[in-house]
C-alpha cells in the first residue's frame, strides 16, 4: 500500500527535528530515496542519499554544539509538500539562526525523490515567530 503524501511528509518533519540536535545522519539520510535529489539551494544540488549524506557530514561538521530546531505542521499539496523550519545552531563564529522552508516530493514508499531547500540565516540567536511548529 503507497505511503500518503502527508504521512510521509509528517514522518519527514519529525526525524529532522529530533535528528538534526543529535546530527543523526543516518536517521535523515534514511528518509531519501538512492536516487532523489537535494538542493540545499538552488544552485547546491546533492544526488542521492549519498550526496544528501556528503551534504549533512558537510554542514554539521560546522555545528559546535547540539541545535536548536523546530518543523511546522506540512502543508500538503497531491504529491508534493512544504514544510517551514527555524533552527539555531551554534557555530565558532557564535550562534546563527536560520529560517527556511523545504518543498518535498515522495515516491510510492514516502522517500523523498526531491527536496529543494529555501533558507536564509542570520547571526545571533532570533526567537521563532509564533506557528503552528512541532519539535
Amino acid at each position: 500500500m503507497p505511503v500518503q503524501t502527508a504521512e510521509a511528509a509528517q514522518r519527514w518533519a519529525r526525524t529532522w527535528a529530533a535528528a538534526w540536535p543529535l546530527r543523526d545522519i543516518d536517521a535523515i539520510a534514511a528518509l531519501q530515496s538512492e536516487d532523489g535529489d537535494h538542493w540545499a539551494s538552488l544552485f547546491r544540488p546533492y544526488r542521492g542519499r549519498a550526496g544528501l549524506r556528503r551534504y549533512l557530514e558537510e554542514s554539521f561538521a560546522e555545528e559546535t554544539g547540539p541545535a536548536e530546531a523546530w518543523f511546522a505542521e506540512p502543508v500538503v499539496d497531491g504529491a508534493s509538500a512544504s514544510v517551514e523550519y527555524w533552527a539555531v545552531i551554534c557555530t565558532e563564529a557564535g550562534p546563527l539562526t536560520i529560517s527556511g522552508c523545504t518543498v518535498l516530493a515522495f515516491d510510492s514508499a514516502g522517500l523523498v525523490t526531491l527536496a529543494r531547500d529555501y533558507s536564509s540565516v542570520q547571526r545571533g540567536r532570533l526567537e521563532r515567530p509564533a506557528m503552528a511548529f512541532t519539535r
